[in-house]
């Protein structure tokens, strides 16, 4: 690949059965472009992660993926309510998901430490009442 690649996603808040639809994407286009399976597997956990967390607690936004010879970037942007104490939010097990949110099997508190953990850089980006945006880097 000499050109970079751009994939851009709507994820639909509160959309449990679509959620994951995105990252599965990926998963797929970045297999029949030949990346490497350990960059596949943290791509696909990274945006799954995030992607939950938009349509638990950001009513949806925008992931736009870019696929470089380098890198594959992954940018988050939602206009939820933004996250007040990001300190406190990357804390395992940490978590503000509704009671009917837990009951499908989400909300366990471990989307931002899971998207750090399979990211080789994440940087995050909030405005209380305007949104969040988190911009994730896998290296090739």
């Amino acid at each position: 690949m000499s050109d970079e690649l751009i994939f851009t996603y709507q994820i639909d808040g509160d959309d449990f059965t679509r959620a994951g639809e995105a990252s599965s994407s990926v998963k797929n286009k970045l297999k029949m472009l030949g990346v490497g399976s350990d960059a596949i597997r943290k791509v696909a956990i990274a945006m799954y992660e995030g992607e939950i967390n938009m349509v638990i607690h950001a009513d949806g936004g925008t992931i736009t993926v870019s696929v470089s010879d380098k890198d594959i970037t992954m940018v988050l942007a939602d206009h939820g309510p933004g996250i007040p104490d990001i300190d406190k939010a990357m804390e395992e097990g940490y978590s503000t998901a509704r009671d009917e949110v837990r009951s499908l099997g989400f909300g366990a508190g471990m989307g931002l430490p899971n998207m750090k953990r399979f990211t080789d850089e994440m940087k995050i980006e909030t405005v209380i009442g305007q949104g969040t945006t988190i911009t994730m880097k896998v290296n090739l």
